[in-house]
């Protein structure tokens, strides 16, 4: 089953401000949330599917690539653990629980008077991949450092909040009694304070540690395109949910082929002779090598297609094309037995350029390419 468009969800138009995104994740958070609609399936879904959507809106960077490349950009039709798909309640009240304001017995990451649970900070790699990587699609094995729960480290409830995370204050006024909530200061907002910290840990009781992580990484992906593995992150602090690992796709240059999107375009030089009598000769491709055959008369500046033979798009069936350029080589210096065959052939009648229409221009060129 397909996902629902984002903004659809929200009931949001691609314009909306900062202020009316949230707004309208808010009504619709409180209208489904769980403490309002107990035992609820449908609701329940209702809650992640908005949660998931303002996860990806209410960041601008998560907006600008959702805009660009839909939820294939967020890795959601890639699976392996990627994209915006996947969150649970924990999730959504630990990073958005504050956006129920006292609502819901002050929210800020409680469910339902349970404790508030703190997410481990994400983490950013770079990942370098070839052609034939993206083609295919690849797996890489990434060795990370990151923080971790020492073990003999142990927490217990903070006795100043109970374990929600935030204290309430009650204040008379001219008006009556005003009720206000805000951040526990003993624990930070965590609910949770360090019993005993092991030796060589943190102030958390945290510990950086090596991992080898396995990455999915789908076909199509694109330069600067950003992928997220979903709990490999940090670990969260006093035992909390652990956060993501950001994998940024860097492309490593190819030395024959140039990437166009879906397209690749290969640069072919021949001889004079090649062109004029026709040949046969080998070019690169993500596969390897492939033989073409160049027609007698080829004129310098046409360019030959080869279907299917470029790039799968992440966001689009099929592949692209090869797009052969084709150039006429000519040498910097001759020696005297070439001069003399080269002006024989300067005069003659039949090395006189004499366009007949058939020959199309440089604007021709491109026209056809793009049709």
């Amino acid at each position: 089953m397909s996902k629902r468009d984002y903004y659809d969800v929200l009931g949001i138009s691609k314009s909306a401000s900062e202020s009316e995104i949230k707004k309208a994740y808010r009504k619709l958070a409180l209208k489904y949330h769980p403490d309002k609609n107990p035992d609820d399936k449908e609701a329940e879904a209702k809650f992640k599917e908005a949660a998931e959507a303002y996860e990806v809106l209410g960041n601008k960077d998560k907006k600008a690539r959702y805009d660009q490349f839909g939820h294939a950009g967020m890795g959601g039709a890639a699976g392996g653990g990627f994209g915006g798909g996947g969150m649970d309640m924990e999730d959504i009240f630990s990073q958005f629980g504050d956006i129920f304001g006292g609502a819901f017995g002050g929210g800020g990451g409680r469910r339902g008077g349970g404790r508030r649970t703190t997410k481990g900070s994400n983490m950013r790699i770079r990942v370098k991949l070839n052609l034939r990587d993206i083609a295919n699609g690849t797996t890489k094995k990434i060795k990370v450092n990151k923080l971790v729960n020492a073990p003999g480290s142990t927490y217990t409830t903070c006795r100043t909040c109970n374990g929600t995370g935030r204290v309430t204050r009650v204040t008379n006024t001219f008006l009556g009694q005003m009720q206000t909530a805000s951040t526990c200061p003993t624990c930070g907002g965590d609910g949770k304070v360090i019993e005993k910290r092991a030796p060589g840990s943190d102030q958390n009781g945290q510990v950086r540690k090596e991992e080898i992580i396995e990455i999915d990484i789908p076909a199509g992906v694109e330069e600067g395109m950003q992928l997220t593995v979903r709990g490999k992150g940090n670990e969260g602090p006093k035992g909390g949910i652990p956060g993501d690992l950001l994998v940024v796709v860097e492309e490593v240059k190819n030395e024959d082929l140039e990437r166009e999107g879906r397209n690749l375009h290969y640069d072919l030089f021949l001889n004079f002779a090649d062109l004029a009598l026709g040949t046969e000769t080998e070019i690169p491709t993500i596969e390897g090598k492939a033989k073409i055959k160049i027609a007698a008369g080829t004129n310098a500046g046409k360019i030959l297609r080869l279907k299917d033979k470029g790039l799968p798009s992440i966001n689009e069936y099929g592949r692209g094309d090869l797009m052969v350029h084709i150039n006429a080589w000519t040498p910097k210096s001759l020696n005297n037995e070439e001069r003399e065959l080269l002006e024989k052939l300067r005069n003659s009648e039949n090395f006189k350029p004499n366009p007949t229409g058939k020959e199309k221009s440089f604007f021709g060129r491109v026209k056809e390419y793009f049709n």
